[in-house]
């Protein structure tokens, strides 16, 4: 395998990551296919759905990380969460009204980060993070993370990421952390 030099990087805007979408779908078909995910053909498609809606959301960014043969070997994605977001409303134990206040600006929802296995362990993840949260203007990230992915987990805390607490994102959805990195 080749080193993660030869790994390039490139942040997407909304338009550019909808015409990349095969990519994309790619990396977290065989990402999310794996344990603790084991996603379906059905939930790739309905995640899909989803994607082609959030590459038209205004501050959506992305990024794409391939090989030196041009082949994708991880994704990142999200952008500002809005005033009326549910992110908060799915936690198991409420938390204070200040942490939760959303504007469309404060908060930078990552919605995936998925490296393909050959390639984990070799920094790609981390690049792929800060390529899309650099410059982005809000003041924290937030993101769910699979309670079950341990390191994942480990990786965003030493990035700087809290745990806020546990939820279950999405109706009959497994637990997750909720996790947030203050920017400023």
């Amino acid at each position: 395998m080749p080193p993660p030099e030869s790994v390039t990087v490139t942040r997407l805007d909304g338009p550019a990551a909808a015409r990349a979408e095969a990519a994309f779908r790619t990396v977290y078909a065989e990402v999310f296919a794996e344990p603790p995910y084991r996603e379906t053909d059905d939930d790739v498609a309905h995640a899909f759905r989803r994607f082609a809606a959030q590459t038209r959301r205004a501050g959506f960014r992305g990024a794409l990380a391939r090989d030196g043969a041009g082949d994708p070997v991880g994704i990142a994605y999200g952008h500002p969460l809005p005033p009326e977001t549910p992110w908060w409303g799915h936690l198991l134990e409420p938390v204070d009204a200040e942490l939760r206040r959303e504007d469309g600006q404060r908060t930078f929802g990552l919605m995936e980060l998925a490296v393909r296995g050959a390639w984990r362990r070799r920094g790609i993840a981390r690049r792929l993070h800060d390529a899309v949260i650099a410059g982005v203007g809000c003041e924290r990230v937030l993101l769910n993370v699979h309670s079950g992915n341990t390191a994942a987990t480990a990786a965003y805390r030493s990035w700087g990421y809290g745990r806020v607490g546990a939820a279950h994102p999405w109706e009959g959805a497994d637990l997750h952390d909720l996790m947030l990195l203050p920017l400023r």
